[in-house]
């Protein structure tokens, strides 16, 4: 197969706009979890990683998200386009922005991840003629290809937790049976009180900022973002290029919202991501986990991560740095994963401090620096999904 090469990419959060702010930012263990009180998401005070006007001081001069002023706008016509599409637009042009990709070749395919879209709009009632093809991803997918001047179909992954993970996995499949050459993966959510009260009402949310394979965390801590990944056959010339080497989903078949209790089905994606990529659990440098810093998802992956034998790997997570990002979480998280391969560092869990799972796995809770060649990223989400994926340095 050919191989698959990572010639661009973005991240927009609360902690920066593009890849390189944000990966400094995690490095100095910068947070963008803060306490909010706003009654349009919530009765009463809760954690989140939102975007404010203090997050963005220098790109955007935003104001609270959720207050309804325009955010990222788009060649001067906010109005054009949904915040929804307006932020994924935003990151796509910045990823380019590190390619020579046309975006509107024929060989190029863009692909879109998120797990809610324009929901908001239900809430907000933005529009008297408000259809349900205004609020569809398929529809949000044809806008952003089409700004681009994309006539290829999108594509659109929306599987719960694992959709960002899942849509590189789809555009690596996709290129490595020569129907593109390029594809552009994006992927975005935004915390609305309908995405907020959902998690709210399987008193899954932290009373305090999350605290991933913590002894003492009390649930998930939610937040918002976007992020693209350009992914190649074309091999960039850089020195020591960043490849997509394996990847994997599978499904534990268990509950609707609690995953696997023994952590079987996420060990058989990681397998079979093992054996796509040539690689074993020895080669691997770092495991950037979901860590959810609920209950169940921690001891889920703690387990799966020692029925592959990797207890002494250093794993992270980075939820107490951007909250759960929903559809996005994949794509930022990968994207940080690519950055620490290529620094040589692992970027510590924020929030953990003494281990609250049963298994004698790694969790690194200080910044880590050792030469490494290969990182594993999992996801998981509602439904029972679980995605796997290796990255890898070619030298």
């Amino acid at each position: 197969m050919k191989p698959v090469y990572i010639i661009g990419d973005n991240i927009i959060s609360p902690l920066g706009s593009t890849t390189s702010e944000n990966f400094l930012a995690l490095k100095e263990e910068k947070s963008g979890i803060k306490k909010h009180d706003d009654h349009s998401l919530a009765a009463e005070p809760f954690y989140a990683s939102l975007f404010t006007s203090a997050s963005q001081p220098d790109t955007t001069g935003i104001e609270p998200l959720n207050a309804g002023a325009e955010l990222f706008p788009v060649d001067g016509i906010q109005k054009a386009y949904p915040l929804f599409e307006r932020i994924l637009i935003h990151s796509i042009k910045d990823a380019l922005n590190k390619s020579a990709v046309d975006p509107a070749d024929q060989k190029t395919v863009f692909i879109i991840s998120s797990t809610k879209g324009n929901i908001s709009m239900l809430e907000r009632n933005e529009q008297e003629d408000l259809t349900a093809e205004h609020i569809s991803l398929y529809n949000s997918a044809k806008l952003v290809a089409a700004h681009f001047k994309n006539s290829n179909q999108p594509l659109v992954v929306s599987n719960a937790c694992i959709s960002g993970v899942l849509g590189i996995l789809t555009a690596k499949r996709l290129l490595e049976a020569g129907i593109y050459e390029t594809a552009i993966v994006a992927g975005a959510d935004l915390i609305t009180r309908f995405i907020l009260s959902g998690f709210q009402s399987f008193q899954a949310v932290s009373p305090e900022p999350c605290r991933p394979f913590d002894v003492s965390r009390q649930g998930v801590t939610l937040g918002e973002g976007a992020a693209t990944m350009i992914i190649s056959v074309n091999k960039p010339e850089v020195d020591d290029p960043v490849r997509v080497m394996g990847g994997a989903i599978s499904n534990d078949a268990n509950h609707i919202s609690g995953p696997s209790r023994t952590g079987e089905p996420l060990h058989a994606a990681i397998e079979r991501t093992f054996k796509e990529s040539g690689l074993t659990g020895s080669d691997i440098g770092f495991i950037s986990a979901h860590g959810t810093a609920t209950m169940y998802n921690d001891e889920m992956e703690a387990k799966a991560i020692s029925l592959s034998g990797m207890e002494e790997v250093p794993v992270n997570s980075l939820k107490g740095y951007y909250g759960h990002t929903l559809g996005a979480a994949g794509l930022i998280e990968s994207v940080i994963t690519v950055e620490s391969l290529k620094a040589n560092i692992v970027i510590p869990t924020k929030g953990f401090h003494e281990k609250g799972v049963s298994k004698e796995i790694n969790i690194c809770s200080t910044l880590e620096t050792h030469e490494m060649k290969y990182a594993l990223k999992t996801a998981s989400g509602f439904g029972g999904c679980n995605a796997a994926m290796v990255f890898g340095k070619e030298s």
